[in-house]
């Protein structure tokens, strides 16, 4: 009899084990199709507003970090050519995901209202985009603008917004003549005179006017933003992408987020990032030029209340506001055509 029942429990022992076994495997199993399933997430073509820089570091940090793969997301970033020119390349499906000025992006969707792209996310809480000169040009005011040769690159969003820059300050843009350059060309050609000032972002200019040994103090710089109401460069997202691949924005907007906390926290490793996409930069020049685009990334008062990535929607509207009436646009754009900041994270993951 007790045989007989020790031969019971034995039984029920050996069936457990099998059950047991059944269910690790299955869940398993299971772990490891999801974990699948989220490596194939999706793919992503991104672009960067510019060439490989200090100021585009965040998001190689966040790719040669893993931020990205572990999102589940397999992400390609391109070098951009003005972030102006970004906006029309998501639009057209070139790139899914963008990183481009978001007054571009209100002129351009004001003009082509079926154009398929959004932003999603505020980057730049400040706008850099200027207007930059040297002392010796006699241009103590952007007043003095009238009647000089500006120089840009042709897809250059500041050499794009001028005309609202113009108004904003008084001054007549038929006034202005502009000589057009490829990027490498725009500083050199300030500095030999070929031109009387540039625009661009600030922290572009005047580090590649420091690295041409042009002294600090002999350099002028108009923000736009000290005479407009308007932010910078955003994250854009061709809207088809975003219909069909909800989940991935999300996680991208996680790592890159993530991507911007970390290079705060480690300047000196996001450059030493950098110079692994370009071994020729200068590691000093690109610090400088990274920790001067950090200025308008993380804003005390801003950032340290509404986190990385969002703004006042208020902000967004006068910055609509702006654009549509200094630029004398046909149709004055919505909130929503613009932005969508629902696929931001939580407040909690967002702040610094």
């Amino acid at each position: 009899m007790g045989y007989t029942r020790l031969g019971r429990v034995y039984t029920w022992l050996v069936l457990g084990l099998v059950v047991g076994v059944v269910i690790g495997v299955a869940a398993g199993w299971y772990l490891a199709s999801s974990r699948g399933q989220q490596t194939a997430l999706a793919h992503i073509r991104f672009t960067l507003d510019w060439a490989y820089q200090g100021p585009q570091a965040p998001f190689l940090v966040a790719l040669y970090k893993g931020f990205f793969a572990e999102e589940g997301l397999s992400v390609t970033i391109d070098r951009g050519y003005g972030s102006a020119k970004v906006i029309s390349d998501v639009a057209a499906g070139l790139f899914d995901i963008g990183f481009g000025d978001i007054n571009s992006l209100i002129e351009f969707k004001s003009k082509n209202p079926d154009a398929k792209v959004k932003a999603v996310a505020v980057i730049h809480v400040k706008s850099p985009l200027s207007v930059v000169t040297l002392r010796d040009r006699g241009i103590e005011s952007p007043k003095d603008l009238e009647g000089r040769k500006l120089g840009a690159p042709a897809g250059d969003a500041a050499r794009r917004m001028f005309p609202a820059f113009a108004k904003a300050v008084g001054i007549d843009p038929g006034k202005v003549t502009w000589a057009t350059m490829d990027i490498p060309m725009r500083e050199p050609m300030l500095v030999r005179g070929d031109v009387d000032a540039v625009t661009g972002f600030y922290y572009t200019v005047v580090i590649n006017l420091l690295n041409l040994n042009v002294s600090e103090r002999d350099i002028i710089v108009f923000k736009y933003g000290d005479y407009m109401d308007i932010v910078g460069n955003c994250i854009v997202v061709n809207e088809g992408f975003l219909a069909k691949n909800p989940e991935a924005v999300r996680r991208f907007l996680r790592a890159v987020i993530r991507g911007l906390k970390y290079t705060i926290q480690n300047p000196d490793e996001a450059i030493s990032i950098l110079l692994q996409r370009d071994p020729t930069l200068s590691r000093d020049v690109e610090k400088r030029r990274l920790l001067m685009a950090l200025e308008i990334i993380y804003v005390k008062g801003i950032t340290d209340k509404y986190g990385f990535g969002y703004v006042d929607p208020a902000i967004i509207e006068r910055n609509i506001d702006t654009i549509v009436k200094v630029l004398g646009l046909e149709r004055r754009l919505s909130l929503n055509e613009i932005v969508d900041f629902s696929y931001l994270p939580p407040l909690e993951y967002r702040l610094p």
